[in-house]
C-alpha cells in the first residue's frame, strides 16, 4: 500500500495589493490558525525573506503557493506550462479611469480619436502594466464602436519613474501622449497629484465586458501538485477564503482599514477607488459568467502576444474544491471565526 505524501511544512500565498480574500484572512490570522494544528506555517510571499522566491507571485513555480491576484500572470504561466489550476474567480470593481490634461478637450471615449495613448514599457518577464493599458483603453474605446487603430498608442519606458502609472502621468504633463489609463486606490492619489482631468469611468459604463482587465476578473490559483497530493488542503484554505468573506459583508469599516494596509493608499485613496459595496463582493466562484469574461480576456492577451500558448479556460477551472469548501463553510454557520489576538 503506497503511503499519502507527507504534510508540507509550509503553504504558501500571494495576493495583489487590492481587494481580496486571502489579504483579510491574513489580517486577521485565520489562515495561521486554521493550519497550525497540523503543524504547518502558513506565509505570505511578500513578507518572506529575501531569498524566498518572489517571483512565483508571476510565475507560480512554488508547488505550496495560492496565489490571489492578476490574471495576466495567472494566465501566462498557465500558457508557459506552469501546472495550475483555476479554483475560484471574484469580480471587485476596482476605478478605472481614462485621465487626460487639464483642458485638453477630451471629455468622452468618443474623444480618444486620433489621440496619443500611453502604453508603458516594463523590463520585465510579463508586463502586466502595458496589459492593463491596452486593455483598459480598448474597453473604453470600445464602448463609442472604436478600437486600438483609431487612436496613436505611444510606447512609454517605465524604467527610471518609480511608482505606479508614474511614467504614463510624467508623459501626459511633458505633452508627449494626451490619455493615459490608471486603476485601483494609489492611482486616484497618483491623477490627484498630477492634476489630471478624469474622461473616461470605465466604472460607469453598463457593459462590464468593456472593464475586462488584469483585477476583472481576478483568479485564485493553486499548483495541481498540491491539489493532487494534498486535496483537503486546498479545500480547507478555500474554507477560510469563504468565511473571511463573509465576515468582510458584515465589516465594511474593518475592510476598508485592511484596505488601506494592503493598499498602501490613505482613506481618501481607498474611498476613491472601491465604491461602497466592495465589502459585499470578496466571494469568488467559477460562475459560466465569470469563466466567459476571463475567456475574453485571455483571447485579447493572446491577440496582443502575451500569451505564447492559448489557455483553455474552461479546461483549467476546477470547481471541486470550491464546492467542497462551500460544503465545509456550510457545515459551520454558527461557529464565527476568531478575532486576531
Amino acid at each position: 500500500m503506497t503511503s499519502a505524501p507527507a504534510l508540507p511544512a509550509t503553504l504558501w500565498f500571494t495576493r495583489c495589493p487590492v481587494p481580496t480574500a486571502t489579504g483579510i484572512a491574513a489580517d486577521r490570522q485565520w489562515l495561521t490558525d486554521e493550519f497550525a494544528p497540523d503543524g504547518i506555517t502558513v506565509r505570505s510571499l511578500q513578507d518572506a525573506e529575501p531569498d524566498a522566491d518572489r517571483e512565483a507571485h508571476f510565475t507560480h513555480a512554488l508547488p505550496g503557493l495560492f496565489r490571489e491576484g492578476g490574471n495576466v500572470p495567472a494566465l501566462w504561466a498557465r500558457s508557459r506550462g506552469e501546472r495550475t489550476r483555476l479554483i475560484g474567480l471574484t469580480w471587485i470593481e476596482e476605478r478605472q479611469v481614462v485621465l487626460v490634461a487639464p483642458g485638453s478637450g477630451i471629455r468622452s471615449a468618443d474623444d480618444l480619436r486620433g489621440r496619443r495613448i500611453a502604453l508603458p514599457v516594463h523590463r520585465i518577464a510579463i508586463d502586466f502594466w502595458r496589459a492593463m493599458a491596452l486593455r483598459g483603453f480598448e474597453g473604453a474605446l470600445a464602448s463609442a464602436g472604436l478600437g486600438l487603430a483609431d487612436t496613436v498608442p505611444v510606447d512609454v519606458p517605465a524604467d527610471g519613474h518609480p511608482g505606479q502609472w508614474a511614467a504614463e502621468l510624467a508623459a501626459l504633463r511633458r505633452g508627449d501622449v494626451d490619455a493615459v489609463y490608471v486603476k485601483g486606490a494609489l492611482a486616484v492619489e497618483a491623477a490627484r497629484r498630477s492634476g489630471a482631468e478624469v474622461a473616461v469611468e470605465l466604472d460607469d459604463l453598463p457593459d462590464r465586458r468593456f472593464r475586462i482587465n488584469n483585477g476583472t476578473p481576478r483568479p485564485i490559483t493553486v499548483h495541481q501538485d498540491l491539489l493532487d497530493e494534498h486535496p483537503a488542503l486546498v479545500d480547507r484554505f478555500l474554507a477560510v477564503l469563504l468565511r473571511a468573506a463573509d465576515w468582510a459583508a458584515k465589516s465594511p469599516a474593518e475592510v476598508d482599514r485592511i484596505l488601506g494596509a494592503e493598499t498602501g493608499a490613505g482613506a481618501e485613496g481607498v474611498a476613491g477607488a472601491y465604491r461602497p459595496g466592495t465589502h459585499l463582493t470578496l466571494h469568488p466562484d467559477l460562475s459560466p459568467e465569470r469563466l466567459a469574461l476571463l475567456a475574453e480576456q485571455e483571447s485579447a492577451l493572446r491577440a496582443h502576444g502575451f500569451l505564447p500558448e492559448p489557455v483553455q479556460v474552461t479546461a483549467w477551472a476546477d470547481p471541486e474544491p470550491l464546492r467542497r469548501a462551500a460544503a465545509l463553510n456550510d457545515a459551520h454557520p454558527k461557529s464565527p471565526l476568531p478575532d486576531a489576538p
